[in-house]
């Protein structure tokens, strides 16, 4: 016999695969259209395509179509699944472009966009700069992205559209921030949790809850859902920083140790940084190690200091949503996603 617990996940699992297939429909009918013009003219589509098809964790639409039925959303409601998919189409546009500005070769297991048509430009022999025309595909394609996600959250609710403007703000300004602060390389754990939060905690669960929330005509749940949201956020950001550090690219499906070899300013890199003088001097060395650099974690005890904070910051996020007035089971779903997202190994 099903539980109601078991029963809000397949409502929400089941809405998920609607997004999966209209999405999949969606970019195959893109891809059909614009190859009526020639051969190439679906090169950005396909690479979108590929990007989506290749997996993904789909964190912003679980986020977005829980806050929905959270608040007691109709499940049969489309405008749900134009919601999730734009949440998507816009993270796919962050990928493409994040991957440009790391140079990262490896996501979701294949060739970044970039480094794919890279090769191609090379094997070719075609004029130019391989790795110019390289990152120029990826450029058009992650807008182009930006333009599906725009069409789609219209087509969702107007009533979102301030939720929607913000997000995309905050993404852009967060990114911004991120390469400012890898440039300068300044010690500074409060505008790195700052990047962080506008980042990830905003961007990841925050405003997906709250569109959401607004879609489902429950706008007042947007306080309660922004604590939890930029808790959450921020205790993913933190554990994705670990993982750079302590996992693999077999594991992650990208380059293992990226943010310490491009001497990003991440918020567990800035904290270690001023709390041991050893580590601020392995990762202001042309050669930092990110193997090195998480034996300097464990030995001083640093690591453990953040999976503190980030018990902690788990802590405040569900407190936050413990007492809302939701719909059936959602307060105790959204506990169990919290840990799911922040405790998870890729």
């Amino acid at each position: 016999m099903t539980s109601s617990r078991d029963s809000v996940r397949q409502t929400r699992t089941r809405i998920l695969e609607q997004a999966e297939q209209v999405i999949d429909k969606f970019l195959v009918n893109e891809h059909d259209r614009w190859s009526a013009l020639g051969a190439n003219a679906a090169i950005p589509v396909d690479a979108i395509a590929d990007l989506i098809r290749a997996g993904g964790k789909r964190i912003r639409p679980a986020f977005c179509v829980s806050g929905y039925l959270a608040a007691g959303g109709e499940p049969e409601d489309p405008a749900i699944i134009s919601a999730a998919i734009a949440l998507e189409m816009l993270h796919t546009c962050a990928l493409i472009h994040d991957d440009v500005m790391d140079a990262s070769v490896r996501r979701r297991g294949a060739p970044t966009v970039h480094a794919e048509h890279a090769a191609v430009h090379r094997d070719n022999h075609w004029q130019g700069e391989s790795r110019r025309y390289g990152e120029s595909v990826a450029i058009l394609a992650g807008d182009l992205a930006l333009i599906y996600a725009d069409d789609f959250m219209a087509a969702a609710a107007p009533t979102v559209n301030r939720a929607w403007g913000e997000l995309r703000a905050e993404l852009i300004i967060g990114q911004h921030l991120d390469v400012i602060a890898a440039a300068e390389f300044a010690c500074d754990p409060e505008l790195s949790r700052q990047i962080a939060v506008v980042k990830s905690g905003h961007y990841t669960i925050h405003r997906p809850l709250v569109i959401g929330a607004i879609i489902a005509g429950r706008p007042e749940l947007a306080t309660a859902f922004r604590t939890y949201g930029v808790a959450i956020g921020e205790a993913f950001q933190l554990r994705d920083d670990l993982l750079d550090i302590f996992s693999d690219t077999e594991t992650t499906g990208k380059p293992a140790g990226l943010d310490v070899e491009q001497h990003k300013m991440t918020l567990l890199v800035s904290l270690a940084m001023q709390r041991d003088p050893a580590v601020r001097e392995l990762v202001t060395s042309p050669s930092a190690s990110s193997a090195r650099l998480g034996e300097l974690l464990l030995d001083s005890g640093i690591r453990d200091e953040v999976e503190t904070h980030i018990a902690q910051l788990v802590e405040k996020g569900c407190t936050a949503i413990s007492d809302l007035p939701l719909e059936p089971n959602w307060s105790d779903e959204l506990v169990d996603m919290a840990h799911a997202v922040v405790y998870r190994n890729k």
